[in-house]
């Protein structure tokens, strides 16, 4: 378990690359039969990374969970949310059995004891990206393909910004304690996302970037609107975005990337809005 300690704004103005990266940049989550966990503490979201290939694994391999959550299972106080970025899988919750393709979303309610991962062809294995928050009930384990998504197109090829956000673990779509996730697919010729950029004091936020080519790479713009740095991310990497922190990012191709959410509320209006001008 990896445990990323919460930075405030007023330290971040002074880190180097090398602390902003160590800080923020959640890199290696693919690795053959096993589990990687970052535990944040900005909102105590933890983020998962499996890549089965021999074997089917469980989302607890390698974690104590009493000493990492205290609690006997991971998702006893937990909710999870999973998309699979990688060939065709197949994700065990207890007796209910579930198939995901290549950009499916399967939403696993507090309370699951058993969460087993697996791939259909080991030549060709799933890559299954997942985020936990803290839950203090039970709703309902379902499965969402990428066309059961309610979509919500937005932007223009004028502005190189032309996507589709795809909501998935939303309000609009099923019910959740406070995790929220969707998939957001930019079009050939645009690559910027998120801008005009904002924040919202109530919820942080973590992007995962992929379909980004070897050669190619996102600038991930964060901080506070006055101060703005960049973290440079390649394909299939995360960056932990706190709520103070704008989070935008611009390609040098066109990209996809995954989006969830934890805090206070599911109010998505509830942005401060920072005009393109106004940034530095």
């Amino acid at each position: 378990m990896d445990i990323r300690y919460s930075c405030n704004q007023r330290d971040f103005r002074r880190y180097t690359t090398e602390e902003t990266r160590a800080e923020f940049l959640v890199d290696g989550l693919y690795v053959a039969d096993t589990v990687r966990a970052v535990y944040s503490h900005v909102d105590r979201m933890v983020i998962f990374g499996c890549m089965p290939v021999a074997e089917a694994v469980p989302l607890d391999k390698g974690i104590d969970c009493m000493k990492s959550f205290g609690t006997s299972f991971v998702l006893e106080r937990r909710e999870l949310g999973i998309f699979n970025i990688g060939g065709p899988g197949r994700i065990v919750v207890d007796d209910a059995s579930f198939a995901l393709g290549f950009k499916d979303c399967l939403y696993v309610t507090q309370g699951s004891r058993s969460v087993v991962l697996s791939s259909d062809d080991p030549a060709h294995p799933a890559k299954f990206y997942m985020v936990s928050a803290p839950a203090h009930r039970a709703y309902e384990t379902r499965f969402l393909s990428i066309t059961d998504a309610k979509k919500k197109p937005i932007g223009s090829a004028a502005t190189a910004n032309k996507r589709v956000i795809n909501q998935f673990i939303h309000p609009d779509v099923l019910q959740t304690c406070q995790l929220s996730m969707g998939l957001t697919e930019l079009e050939t010729g645009s690559v910027w996302n998120t801008m005009p950029a904002h924040t919202h004091e109530r919820r942080m936020e973590i992007y995962t970037y992929f379909g980004i080519a070897a050669d190619q790479a996102v600038f991930h713009m964060m901080g506070e609107g006055k101060q703005t740095r960049h973290i440079l991310v390649g394909n299939e990497e995360a960056v932990i975005s706190p709520s103070w922190s704008i989070h935008s990012g611009c390609g040098t191709a066109a990209y996809s990337f995954i989006w969830a959410m934890g805090g206070e509320n599911q109010t998505f209006d509830d942005m401060d809005h920072i005009a393109t001008p106004d940034l530095r």
